[in-house]
């Protein structure tokens, strides 16, 4: 089926000496893979390798067999062209972690029209945006609305958070329940949005600690997940 449609990179691997294997998010069907013969090597080709730099936004026209097995693609041209995402050297680093985040949570293919507005959204706001420190803690706690397990939006005094269930809660009940300064962060990032985000002032030792906090959040919610090999560069960035 011939489907035209806006799409977001996720990863790009090569394969043998040309070719590309593409994981694109599409608006229409979900995350799709699509093997592009030659694109490393062609230069008369229509398609062109820095068309596919992680998180790059794609309008496409593509033949979707719904097989299972690698799709073809026919057209595609850029949609948004980023101004810094790909050229900052901070937001390189947080592109390259985003994108393995993604490439580990997003497993369906069927449409998701709120998650692909999300990520075009947040991502046109990470290229304008000039301060980007504590950017990536809120994208991942808003990602978790749109992939099934957002923590309960509390504004009780309870001073515990359950990662395993998602919910605040008086006392602890499990292994996986938290307490202290990553409690009061989750709150109030629960109630933030991305233009708010330059009001929260966070060290590095709290920044570091809460990311690790919500990758485990991660991991117990997603079968599979695994941490970003760029989570070292990363801690160091921002550190």
């Amino acid at each position: 089926m011939l489907v035209h449609t806006k799409a977001i990179v996720i990863s790009a691997l090569k394969y043998g000496e040309a070719d590309l294997i593409v994981k694109l998010y599409t608006l229409s069907d979900g995350l799709r893979t699509y093997m592009l013969k030659g694109v490393l090597k062609s230069r008369r080709g229509k398609f062109k390798a820095s068309m596919f730099q992680s998180l790059t936004q794609l309008d496409i026209v593509a033949n979707h067999k719904n097989t299972g097995k690698l799709e073809y693609l026919k057209e595609a041209k850029v949609l948004a062209s980023y101004l810094s995402l790909h050229t900052h050297p901070v937001k390189q680093a947080l592109v390259m972690f985003l994108a393995e985040v993604l490439k580990n949570s997003i497993k369906e293919e069927e449409n998701n029209e709120a998650l692909f507005h999300y990520l075009e959204y947040s991502l046109q706001y990470l290229d304008a945006a000039e301060k980007i420190a504590n950017f990536h803690l809120l994208f991942l706690l808003q990602l978790t609305r749109y992939l099934g397990f957002q923590p309960q939006n509390s504004t009780s005094e309870a001073e515990y958070f359950n990662l395993l269930d998602g919910v605040f809660q008086e006392i602890p009940t499990n292994d996986y329940c938290i307490e202290g300064n990553n409690v009061v962060l989750l709150k109030m990032l629960l109630g933030t949005e991305f233009d708010a985000l330059a009001n929260i002032k966070l060290n590095q030792a709290s920044r570091t600690d809460f990311l690790k906090m919500l990758l485990l959040y991660f991991e117990l919610h997603i079968e599979g997940f695994r941490k970003p090999k760029s989570l070292g560069v990363l801690n160091e960035i921002f550190g």
